[in-house]
């Protein structure tokens, strides 16, 4: 019956539906596992892997068996996802509304141009279309560039992969295959070193211990023991210990592996898929979207207003005759028609702030150079801006919140006498020797017998070392190892040994001295039934001795006595033994992983052992399973509790975090007790918090019935064992929400989760390429504070781009208000719509952009963040600008009609050119001027020009106007200079934030009237823009008509900030849906 069990059994897992016959022979007619099917090899034992996948570890597949199996399954290597096209990426970049309008005035202007009879006008008529062309190409090039940079994620994944490994095939062993040609049922070989090619399952350890480093992958802050013991089926990826996966690499041991999974089947080929679905999901930033409202809004406003424009102007191109009660005798002038299409066209050009787009870059980039001398370099110039509205911070632990380098935190030695233990607590985080001491240490030098001997056993039971490389400590071997090797350095020596020192400038020169002291003649390597290594030394008596060190308790069970302060040794009976016990427990649960050491003095078989392989007891050595037998009545000595330590900053960073209003939630996948530690330390949990409902795995979290309201609780978040899966969803839920995540990641298995997150935040010096291409941002010192600091100065960088950019649209407003005006009172065309180009790219560019430099404000991070859907321009503030532009509107028209109709005007003499006064009535009806009598305008000079008007006295309101077009333009640019004073600040009066806290504004301000005097006194330059130089009268009445947008906008910010100190009714609402 059992026998007839196992066989149904195998019958149902074999997908080879052969059960295992003829191995790698080639006769299957259908290889193994569908490829929607993963067989779960690591719940299975390895006969029964070797079964399913039809092959012997002892020959591998045959050759025939192998191209069967590839038609299947194809190469090992990762999908190539094709990139888009350059025609995609264009018209991706034609996505945005503002740009569409830009676009769509460029080409009516274009139109207009190229069909403009009046050749004089040519260049001029052909500036405007060609600049907006240019504005547009720029940007699309700009954006192509960020797109095809953001797929290099998926390259990098690439490097990751093996390029080689050793294969059993046809019974004989090929060294060097290439691992793109490994199929599933492949046997592979594993040494120290390698990478793994593929996901395979453990069939045989070579040597007693095999070790991976697969943090990357998994989140685990240290190198993995491998076994080849199957686990649950349900196991998450840190559990299943048979399995090794895809781009992970062997740091210690030898292995026999079955391949299970490749190509893009494998762990990392999943991630691959994630990255590229994360990718096709990719959200515009808040900005991107408040700007999109905001095109769509103006293009419904400049429709309506070129409707009104429009309908006004019927009149002078179509008129008809009411014969009996019905219109006839329409009358059509397709030359008017078209001239007031060509002010509709300026009155759009007028309400798009062109030089937007140029300036946020601008702004973003100078941001980016602020945030770089920050350690933090942003590598899309859009995150700049989202970090301001970051509301919650999902942080990996290893390697963010903590160093990710281990270190001793605590020592326990025996005491003075039995039943007494001393405990020291260890200072400082890294690899770094010189980095803090032990407190309550005796004074150097004077170090007592039971301490030497741990010192001796920590350096030369170890096989790790410490270099300097750059400006940081990193370890060589095994974290844990070199860790003890920067406590020997803290230790130090005995005083009668400081003469010793062979080399003064040594890194570890202490436990060189032990070393050299205590020569290893034999090592017995670690394994994890009996959870200790050890060696065996010569020590400087002549006497051969066994130092051990391992888990403590197993170290502690093989152990007979203790060493005391003075070096005496006494029986380890029940009550020490309880106290130490005791003590461990008490260590573990603060998150301290301990070890213990121990020695042996009483070497019967290897009392004369020198490493020689002819020696009997060589022969004891070469049998792991005689290593427990060696390994007995011991002396144990003391025991030290090491961790990956919390940053020194991070806990103030947290703080900070919590007073800006941002939650953190710590996402790792290292083990929920020595996480919960962590965060209880750095501030997430206080010390004595309840977090039995704050602190799940991923696979609880997944599992939880409203996952949302979870994530909804106030506070800190603690998710461990979380996989890239889970770290993924969280992000996705969260964003759904409606918060702006800002995610932190250092490995390959963060890369998915931070290419979805709306910052994606990767670490500089310990982050895998993968996880920095699927970034936003780069760490350079990998430390959390840093992500604080930026996003503060993010929030900086808003409020200036809020500053600038109503300062901008508060311009443009002003300008619609003047086309609006004119056509409106029905007088002739002010200004063109190249000079109303030059004013929104040029005069206002660079005042916009100085604005991006006002100081922060001083309690920047003591606010909430923003709200992501929070208004750029609140009703209020568009009151207060739709009253500017009213002005600036009225001031730009009005100056024009007062140099037609007034001589002088403030006590301003206005008549010195010669030009003749008109009436406003004339004025406004100056297109019926052919059938004014005796109407004849004087001639007047401009500059080194003199206009006259003997042939045609009409054209006085043609190429008449040009002094008065220049004084309407020289007064919007003026007034704008004097508007970018009042975008200092939102509220605040020039009072208490004079211009001078901003100095690049006044340079910027210099710079525009700079510009602006270069185009009215060069020529060429005033030919082009249609206007003639002014004279110091009229640079009076400039100023005159454009000085009082200061007062009037002081007004509207006193009343603004009498009104902001009444309760907010949106602010009630939020607390309202906040205690709810």
């Amino acid at each position: 019956m059992k026998r007839d069990h196992i066989a149904r059994r195998k019958k149902k897992l074999d997908p080879m539906g052969k059960e295992g016959q003829n191995y790698g022979k080639g006769e299957s007619p259908n290889p193994i596992p569908k490829a929607d099917h993963a067989f779960p090899a690591w719940s299975r034992d390895a006969k029964e892997c070797e079964d399913a996948f039809r092959v012997s570890r002892d020959s591998g597949l045959s050759s025939e068996e192998v191209d069967n199996r590839r038609k299947l399954y194809g190469w090992n290597e990762l999908e190539k996802h094709e990139d888009q096209s350059m025609w995609k990426l264009l018209l991706d970049q034609l996505s945005d509304t503002l740009v569409r309008i830009l676009l769509a005035a460029a080409i009516i202007s274009f139109v207009l141009a190229w069909f403009d009879g009046e050749e004089e006008k040519e260049i001029t008529a052909f500036v405007e279309p060609l600049v907006i062309f240019l504005i547009l190409i720029v940007n699309a090039i700009v954006g192509i560039w960020q797109e095809s940079n953001a797929e290099k994620a998926l390259e990098a994944l690439k490097e990751i992969q093996s390029e080689q490994a050793a294969v059993i095939r046809d019974g004989r062993k090929v060294s060097n295959l290439a691992a793109k040609e490994l199929v599933p049922g492949d046997i592979v070989e594993l040494r120290v070193g390698d990478k793994v090619p593929a996901d395979m399952r453990v069939l045989n350890l070579v040597s007693s211990t095999f070790r991976v480093e697969q943090g990357s992958l998994t989140g685990e802050s240290e190198a993995v023991s491998k076994s080849v013991k199957a686990v649950s089926e349900n196991s998450d990826i840190q559990g299943k210990k048979c399995m090794v996966f895809a781009g992970t690499t062997v740091v210690n041991g030898h292995c026999v592996c079955l391949v299970t999974q490749i190509g893009m089947r494998t762990e990392i080929g999943q991630v691959h898929s994630q990255i590229q679905e994360a990718s096709q999901s990719e959200d515009d930033t808040p900005l991107k979207k408040k700007l999109n409202e905001f095109g769509e809004i103006l293009t419904m406003i400049i429709g309506v207003i070129c409707a009104i424009v429009w309908l006004i102007n019927v009149k002078y191109f179509l008129s008809w005759e009411i014969v009996d009660g019905l219109p006839t005798n329409f009358q059509f002038s397709f030359e008017k028609c078209t001239y007031y299409f060509k002010i509709a066209v300026a009155l759009a050009v007028a309400a798009i702030p062109e030089g937007l787009p140029a300036v946020i870059t601008t702004c973003l980039a100078l941001g980016t150079r602020k945030m770089a001398q920050k350690n933090a370099l942003v590598r899309k110039l859009p995150s700049v801006e989202t970090l301001g509205c970051t509301t919650v911070i999902c942080s990996d632990k290893t390697g963010t919140l903590t160093t990710n380098q281990m270190a001793v935190a605590k020592l326990v030695a025996i005491g003075s006498r039995p039943g007494t233990l001393r405990a020291f607590d260890v200072e400082g985080t890294t690899y770094n020797p010189f980095d803090g001491k032990i407190q309550d240490w005796p004074p150097a030098g004077d170090m007592d017998t039971n301490v030497q001997m741990i010192a001796k056993i920590a350096a030369v039971c170890n096989d790790a070392g410490v270099e300097l490389s750059g400006s940081h400590y990193v370890a060589n071997g095994m974290p844990t190892e070199a860790a003890l090797k920067v406590l020997v350095e803290k230790m130090g020596v005995p005083e009668v040994l400081n003469t010793c020192f062979s080399s003064v400038g040594d890194l570890l020169r202490c436990s060189q001295l032990w070393n050299d002291i205590d020569r290893r003649i034999a090592t017995l390597e670690f394994d994890r039934d009996r959870k200790s290594m050890s060696v065996i030394v010569n020590s400087g008596s002549g006497k051969n001795l066994l130092f051990v060190k391992g888990a403590v308790e197993n170290v502690l069970e093989r152990s007979s006595f203790i060493q005391l302060v003075d070096g005496s040794i006494v029986e380890l009976d029940q009550k020490i033994r309880d106290l130490i016990l005791g003590t461990l427990n008490e260590m573990s649960s603060s998150a301290l992983r301990c070890l213990g050491f121990a020695y042996k003095d009483d070497l019967p078989e290897f009392a004369t052992y020198n490493g020689d392989e002819d020696h009997p007891a060589h022969q004891l050595l070469l049998n792991p399973s005689n290593y427990s037998s060696i390994e007995n009545k011991l002396v144990f000595v003391g025991m030290v509790g090491l961790r990956d330590p919390p940053r020194k900053e991070v806990r103030q960073a947290i703080e900070d975090c919590k007073a800006a209003g941002i939650r953190v939630m710590v996402i790792t996948g290292d083990n929920k007790n020595t996480a919960e530690a962590i965060c209880r330390e750095i501030g997430v949990f206080k010390p004595s918090e309840d977090i039995s409902l704050k602190s799940l795995t991923g696979n609880e979290f997944i599992d939880h019935h409203d996952q949302k309201s979870y994530l909804r609780q106030s506070g800190g978040l603690l998710f461990s064992r979380a996989e890239p899966r889970h770290k993924q969803e969280i992000v996705r839920l969260l964003k759904e929400d409606g918060e702006v995540v800002a995610m932190t990641g250092d490995g390959v298995n963060d890369a998915p989760a931070l290419k979805l997150a709306d910052i994606g935040i990767a670490m500089g010096i310990a982050g895998t390429e993968v996880a920095k291409e699927a970034s936003d941002m780069v760490l350079a010192d990998d430390n959390f504070s840093t992500i604080v600091a930026a996003v503060g100065e993010g929030r900086s960088i808003y409020n200036n781009m809020k500053a600038f950019i109503r300062y901008m649209i508060s311009s443009n407003i002003g300008e619609v208000a003047s086309i609006f005006l004119t056509a409106a009172l029905g007088i002739p065309e002010g200004m063109i719509p190249v000079q109303l180009l030059w004013v929104n790219l040029v005069t206002d560019g660079p005042p916009a952009t100085a604005l991006g430099f006002n100081p922060p404000d001083k309690d920047i991070m003591k606010k909430p963040p923003r709200r992501s859907n929070e208004s750029l321009i609140t009703p209020w503030i568009l009151f207060r600008y739709l009253v500017i532009g009213l002005y600036v509107g009225t001031a730009t028209v009005g100056v024009f009609i007062i140099w037609y109709t007034h001589s002088s005007f403030l006590g301003i003499d206005l008549s010195q050119d010669g030009h003749s006064l008109v009436t406003y009535s004339q004025l406004a009806n100056w297109g019926k001027c052919p059938s004014w009598e005796g109407f004849s305008p004087s001639n007047f000079t401009a500059g080194s020009q003199v206009f006259t008007f003997d042939t045609n006295p009409c054209e006085y309101f043609r190429s008449g106007k040009i002094k008065a077009s220049t004084l309407s333009l020289s007064v919007l640019v003026a007034i704008e200079m004097f508007n970018s004073l009042n975008a200092l600040s939102e509220d605040g009066s020039l009072l208490t934030m004079p211009p001078w806290v901003n100095p690049w504004l006044l340079l910027a301000m210099s710079l525009s009237f700079g510009l602006h005097f270069l185009i009215l006194y060069v020529p060429f330059l005033a030919d082009v823009f249609g206007i003639v130089p002014l004279s110091l009268n009229e640079w009076l009445l400039v100023l005159a008509v454009a000085l009082p947008v200061i007062l009037i906008d002081e007004i509207l910010k006193f009343v603004g900030r009498c009104t902001s100190k009444l309760p907010d009714s949106t602010t009630i609402d939020r607390s309202k849906q906040k205690a709810e």
